[in-house]
């Protein structure tokens, strides 16, 4: 780990009693075009929504809320990605960090600016769609550079240092069917989305996606089955039918529970990475109930 960069102070840590510096050359990654100055929690957030948006090539817009995605869509035209991602809860959506990999357009700033929110990142903005997101002084607006990041991650622990590598796996070519029933040709979209966000989401956790959209995640849960039940009743919330929606876990069922309670709710296809001695009762469940699962063998805990 290299602490041989620019030492930059910042406002304060985690919480106000705690001090934050951060290391290294934050205008290699961003330009600061508006807002106040950014804290710890902030660069925090900020490097959360750029692995997370690095994950799509379609056009894509996502809020995050203490690193989670609480919205996220992709669409062809960017303002219908704003109004899904934002649909996805609007509640959490206020005080948010807002990423897209798309040019910001005077439509989507119109919509964008309704909302309190305190950071956006994009790769540009039109020069009328920046003005109106600068109509609020301390709003931080952020135009993303392109930029290649370590492939390793660092962290302070009891009295030193764990180093590993970045979760950079992808399973485009490593899945597979386990059930009677394939995925559709949309399901399989949207298995793929969700596998992107339950990627960067705190485990354990649950995402439930449909249209490239997504209808609510349980995050941070001790058991799986809580991250579900938390999910349905966020969607329920937000009035999403997970009639059709598609679920992915970020680690294997220890039971078929998790895969009984997604049938209940419509769900019709699964992703996970499979690898549990009792695989063979969820892939039975859902051959019982018609839904599909796809086995990725790759697992994504974050903590």
């Amino acid at each position: 780990m290299n602490l041989d960069g620019k030492k930059n102070i910042l406002r304060y840590g985690e919480n106000p009693h705690q001090q934050g510096i951060f290391y290294g050359d934050l205008e290699e990654v961003f330009v600061q075009l508006n807002g106040k100055e950014l804290s710890y929690n902030n660069l925090v957030d900020v490097d959360a929504a750029i692995n997370l948006i690095e994950e799509f090539d379609e056009t894509t817009f996502a809020i995050l809320k203490h690193t989670n995605a609480c919205g996220i869509a992709s669409d062809d035209v960017l303002v219908d990605c704003w109004k899904k991602a934002l649909a996805g809860d609007p509640i959490s959506a206020f005080g948010g960090v807002l990423i897209t990999n798309t040019v910001i357009d005077v439509e989507t700033a119109k919509e964008i600016n309704k909302l309190f929110f305190e950071i956006i990142l994009s790769p540009g903005y039109d020069d009328d769609a920046l003005e109106i997101l600068k109509s609020k002084k301390n709003r931080i607006i952020l135009q993303k550079k392109s930029y290649n990041f370590a492939n390793k991650q660092y962290k302070t622990l009891l009295n030193g240092i764990i180093e590993q590598d970045k979760d950079m796996k992808t399973v485009e070519h490593e899945l597979k069917n386990v059930t009677i029933t394939y995925p559709t040709d949309r399901e399989l979209e949207d298995l793929l989305f969700a596998n992107k966000v339950v990627k960067h989401t705190k485990s354990n956790t649950i995402v439930l996606c449909k249209n490239k959209q997504l209808c609510a995640s349980g995050v941070g849960q001790t058991s799986r089955v809580d991250a579900l039940k938390q999910a349905i009743e966020k969607a329920s919330n937000f009035y999403f039918s997970l009639d059709g929606a598609v679920l992915a876990s970020d680690a294997f069922f220890p039971f078929p529970d998790v895969v009984e309670i997604a049938s209940v709710e419509g769900i019709t296809s699964v992703i996970q990475p499979g690898g549990s001695i009792k695989d063979k009762e969820s892939i039975e469940s859902c051959d019982k109930n018609g839904l599909s699962m796809i086995f990725t063998g790759i697992r994504h805990f974050k903590h």
